[in-house]
């Protein structure tokens, strides 16, 4: 399952200031956003859409111009003063029904009408010029990401159609190990990618779909960083010399981002975010199960006995300071050109302390500014990065495509599956 939206995890604190930074600090931020798009790199809105608990799937009753049960409205996003944001086509790689692309397609329906569904607010973008466009008409640049390899079904064809749909990124796995790709957080059965899953990045490159190495292991981050001809992402993804969780991103593979020319996009998951949070996490996990083996289907009791051990055990606090920890830290490893942000907001049901929804990045900017980051430094994180690696993928895709044709290469003459 998804992680589902609780605004119980909303902390309440004021939009308009942080903990350390000034209204000067503030008046910067301000600025530097007023002049770039911030391009946010995940937001989860479309599968929140999908699975409201009042009206699932109903795009006009997820009234966006209302305040939402979640953490994405049109209001919010303006005080966050987001520019661009590539909207999550998510599908469970654990899903087993009648094969992915009928849940695909269903969510790029939804996304699909709700940007057309305010027109006035939100625009459909295809490339990097219409995400200047976009700003420039003072519209959020709406762009849409694939979240998660296994709904191409093996397919260079549904990968081809997927784009022409509007996908501009597709992240390589979600949380399942494909045939031809390892997840981070399930097993390594081919040591990185497949001869097929260099295929798929061939293709991604031939197309100028972005490579999303966000929730792959190692292996495929290595491996994508050898094969991509273009720039690649992490759409959403953390530091992982500061907290040890297989999502996030080795110094090892940072350090090769400058030569890549990629971006790594800082998240708020707070699991990724706080080692105590990972570890609280984890504790969790544990008591739920033994929770679950104890009393078997009696869900009212599990339930009580769950609610019970949270109320004993609390959450640890997960700050603001520590998500930009995690940006500090990728810029020293990997360069100031090589970070951005993907929030993963409606994707988590806990939030960092100033980083609650859509409208806070005002907060993290002005922290920023007060840390004595430059305004052109700020630039490049908020939007001129991640607009930088899509326009380098534009060029790869137009060369590529002069000596190329679509791929015909299948798994079966690849890997030789069955």
């Amino acid at each position: 399952m998804r992680w589902l939206i609780a605004l119980t995890a909303l902390a309440t604190i004021p939009n308009t200031m942080s903990a350390q930074a000034t209204e000067k600090d503030f008046a910067r931020a301000r600025k530097v956003l007023e002049s770039t798009p911030l391009i946010d790199g995940h937001n989860d809105l479309a599968w929140a859409i999908r699975e409201s608990k009042t009206a699932p799937m109903d795009v006009a009753a997820y009234d966006l111009r209302k305040t939402t049960p979640g953490m994405t409205d049109l209001a919010r996003l303006r005080q966050g003063m987001v520019g661009g944001q590539f909207w999550s086509i998510y599908v469970p790689g654990e899903v087993k029904d009648s094969g992915y692309a009928r849940i695909q397609l269903e969510e790029f329906d939804i996304a699909r009408r709700f940007i057309a569904m305010y027109p006035d607010q939100l625009q459909l973008a295809l490339s990097s010029q219409d995400i200047r466009d976009a700003f420039k008409h003072k519209k959020i640049a709406s762009l849409l990401g694939m979240e998660g390899g296994h709904a191409i079904e093996n397919s260079l064809g549904a990968l081809r159609s997927y784009y022409a749909l509007g996908a501009r990124y597709m992240t390589l796995t979600h949380n399942v190990t494909l045939d031809w790709a390892d997840a981070a957080l399930d097993s390594a059965r081919h040591n990185g990618l497949t001869p097929f899953g260099k295929e798929v990045i061939h293709e991604m490159n031939r197309l100028g779909m972005l490579v999303d190495l966000a929730h792959v292991s190692p292996g495929v981050m290595s491996d994508a960083l050898s094969v991509s001809e273009a720039p690649v992402i992490f759409s959403h993804s953390n530091s992982r010399a500061l907290v040890d969780v297989a999502r996030n991103i080795p110094d090892s593979i940072l350090k090769r981002l400058p030569a890549n020319g990629g971006v790594a996009m800082i998240t708020f998951v707070p699991s990724f975010t706080s080692q105590a949070s990972l570890d609280h996490g984890k504790l969790f996990s544990d008591a739920e199960k033994e929770i679950r083996k104890r009393l078997g289907t009696d869900t009212a009791a599990i339930h009580k006995e769950t609610e019970a051990w949270k109320a004993a055990h609390p959450a640890p606090v997960v700050t603001m300071s520590q998500v930009i920890d995690h940006i500090e830290h990728a810029r020293q490893i990997a360069g100031i050109d090589h970070i951005g942000l993907g929030g993963d907001f409606d994707g988590i049901t806990e939030t960092v302390q100033g980083l609650e929804d859509v409208s806070k990045y005002p907060n993290l900017f002005a922290e920023l500014a007060h840390r004595g980051w430059s305004d052109e430094d700020m630039r490049k994180l908020a939007g001129g990065n991640i607009l930088r690696v899509f326009e380098q993928a534009e060029q790869v895709a137009a060369r590529l495509q002069k000596s190329r044709q679509p791929s015909t290469k299948t798994i079966q003459e690849l890997d030789g599956k069955k």
